[in-house]
């Protein structure tokens, strides 16, 4: 019953967050907050400090006069359209700033932690039960390695994991982000879709990776983990491995129910000879079970010859078990550390594995941060040097596998890796460079 007049006074003393959150009260609000005075003061008090405003077209630069004509030309939100588009447009040249920087170890972006920041990146996840209602979870605990980052989430108030059907990753951004201080959830975001997760059946359709004396872990393809208490058989935590190349593209660039999808590569020219094979390749491993790191390292000059091609796979070997000098030791105790509210725990055996593999000239070639388990085979080390228990850890994807082997030496109490080899899609290849395997 307030005045329209009245209304319009009090939200021109309003932020721009403000001013887009009261428009979605109700239509008269919404239509009184994209008045175009509003905006024009808040949108010429941000950018444009002097006494006119350039505004870009396609091939033209257009002079337009903080007068009458900038307000009543317009159609009714004009100004706040270019408001938020200045402002993501601001948002998207800092981040490309901090990320242009690249690791000439990984292949990838310095400054990806920074990056985020700037964008005001946060993740959630939304479960969907078999009635159609959403459950939103937001509470996070973020930790950042070399080159991914691990989201756990918990709550006090899961939905009952058997009327639940899907579960979606979402990477998700304020409209307007402020580096002043943090995101609000109230705030208008964007949600960006990474990826969905079907939970119908899950103790059954998923892999059990592990379990401690509270809770079993089911491994969700690509990168989830869902931990059930073990008496109650209900949500404990979800954690998700992101790997930093292409995680802000996925995270911000996707809509609310599309994925964002990679451009193909563009193939170098003469850049590989079928005849001879991949060459001069190199691999950054990543192992870590959250707060610990197991193994960090770099491992240049990997290659593969033609005849290395066997049943739509390339190999490349990385640690071989006829060189023990190349043998690697695992540092610390091997383990998932996870927590909630109230507790704490580590599934054994269990932890994250980070591949990143360039190519030749530097350039991420395949890429992945998951969630793997080592498992206790039947046959005994048949290496000199080594006398013990033989675990493997094994990875599979659409672009390639990953098989490592390890030795339990129960005198130093610590995992030695004494084979290590990766498998190439030859689909992937052939996609990559552009040629026939």
């Amino acid at each position: 019953s307030m005045p329209s007049e009245m209304l319009m006074k009090i939200f021109s003393y309003l932020d721009a967050v403000s001013l887009l959150c009261v428009g979605c009260v109700n239509r008269h609000f919404y239509h009184l907050a994209n008045d175009n005075g509003i905006w024009l003061k808040i949108y010429s008090s941000c950018f444009q400090p002097k006494r006119t405003i350039w505004k870009m077209k396609s091939e033209q630069t257009e002079t337009v006069s903080l007068g009458c004509a900038a307000l009543h030309d317009r159609k009714p939100g004009y100004w706040k359209k270019e408001y938020i588009f200045k402002q993501i447009a601001a948002v998207k040249t800092r981040v490309m700033r901090l990320v242009k920087p690249v690791d000439p170890y990984t292949g990838l972006p310095c400054k990806n932690k920074e990056a985020m920041k700037a964008s005001g990146l946060s993740w959630i996840i939304v479960l969907k039960d078999k009635n159609g209602k959403e459950h939103v979870v937001e509470k996070a605990n973020l930790s950042f390695k070399d080159t991914s980052v691990t989201i756990l989430w918990y709550s006090t108030n899961w939905p009952c994991l058997d009327i639940l059907s899907t579960l979606k990753l979402f990477g998700v951004t304020p409209l307007l982000p402020d580096q002043s201080r943090a995101p609000s959830k109230n705030g208008p975001r964007r949600r960006s879709l990474i990826a969905e997760y079907h939970l119908a059946n899950l103790t059954e359709s998923s892999v059990a990776v592990g379990a401690d004396k509270l809770v079993q872990l089911f491994n969700l393809n690509p990168g989830l983990l869902v931990g059930l208490w073990k008496e109650k058989n209900e949500i404990a935590f979800v954690m998700a491995s992101l790997h930093y190349h292409q995680l802000l593209e996925r995270s911000t660039l996707g809509s609310a129910t599309v994925q964002y999808a990679l451009p193909p590569n563009k193939p170098v020219l003469d850049d590989v000879d079928p005849e001879y094979g991949l060459h001069d390749y190199s691999l950054h491993l990543d192992m870590h079970g959250g707060s610990c790191t197991y193994l960090c390292g770099t491992f240049k000059s990997l290659f593969c010859r033609k005849g290395d091609v066997e049943n739509g796979y390339l190999r490349l070997i990385v640690v071989s078990l006829k060189d023990n000098t190349k043998h690697l030791p695992l540092i610390g105790t091997v383990g998932l550390s996870w927590e909630t509210d109230v507790f704490k725990g580590n599934v054994k055996d269990c932890y994250v594995m980070d591949v990143t593999l360039l190519d030749e000239t530097g350039k991420p070639f395949w890429c992945f941060s998951a969630p793997v388990y080592m498992e206790l085979s039947s046959r005994a080390s048949s290496l000199y040097d080594y006398m013990g228990h033989i675990y493997t850890t094994d990875y599979a994807d659409s672009e390639g596998k990953v098989c490592v082997e390890l030795v339990w030496l129960e005198e130093t109490k610590e995992y030695f890796i004494v084979n290590l080899v990766l498998y190439i899609s030859t689909k992937k290849v052939n996609n990559w460079y552009g040629t026939n395997y």
